[in-house]
């Protein structure tokens, strides 16, 4: 008999424990191991029980969810994690992505089909982000903020983000070099390391990473189809 896949729940809502458990039991895969309401108890309870991937809340009393998220990737980078919270906001999305997690989850999905799609998709190695959510972030940007990157974590100049604000502007780069009082070799240059560092090679996708950063506002935004 194939062993069960090993799961913790992490949420301070005992009745979405409860509801979740029960769709969990629903698959003879899956086996809830234990519980925790905070992320104090969640590490606790990992240096007892064998766990295989983590459902957890963000927003915990004591330790929130993406402290706990951090912790858990030093001390058991084996196990994998899917935030599963309520907000939607695509900071929340950044921070949970570079804190380590697998996969983040918006609860009103986690009632039907789109919870063990997610346990699916994580536990075979690959991402999952909520899909009323897959506008936000390219899987390019999804990459690079979970640090998959081999430059992911060396950070901009600020020449290369003034460089970077004013493509996403829409400039050209005859116009960036008058602007900038620089030659055209160098604003070339510049565009070579922003592509290297950051991993994105369409203006689209570093256009919302300018927006996102505050490097320019939404009113700013323009768009061709290569950097």
């Amino acid at each position: 008999m194939m062993n069960s896949y090993r799961l913790v729940l992490a949420d301070d809502h005992i009745i979405l424990r409860d509801g979740i458990k029960h769709m969990i039991h629903e698959k003879p895969d899956l086996e809830v191991v234990g519980e925790a309401s905070n992320g104090l108890e969640l590490l606790r309870l990992l240096n007892r029980k064998e766990t295989d991937m983590i459902l957890l809340d963000i927003s915990m009393p004591g330790m929130r969810g993406l402290e706990a998220a951090q912790k858990i990737r030093g001390s058991h980078p084996e196990i994998k994690i899917i935030i599963l919270t309520m907000h939607k906001k695509r900071s929340y999305i950044r921070n949970a992505l570079a804190a380590g997690v697998n996969g983040y989850l918006l609860k009103e999905a986690a009632t039907g089909d789109e919870l063990f799609e997610a346990i699916t998709s994580v536990r075979k190695g690959g991402r999952y982000i909520s899909k009323s959510l897959s506008g936000e972030l390219t899987s390019e940007m999804i990459t690079f903020y979970q640090g998959g990157r081999e430059h992911s974590k060396e950070v901009l100049t600020t020449r290369e983000k003034e460089v970077l604000k004013l493509v996403a502007e829409g400039r050209e780069s005859k116009e960036i070099a008058d602007l900038l009082c620089i030659s055209i070799y160098t604003v070339n240059n510049h565009r070579a390391n922003i592509i290297r560092k950051l991993g994105m090679k369409k203006t689209a996708d570093l256009v919302k990473y300018a927006i996102q950063e505050g490097y320019i506002s939404q009113e700013e935004y323009a768009s061709d189809d290569e950097f």
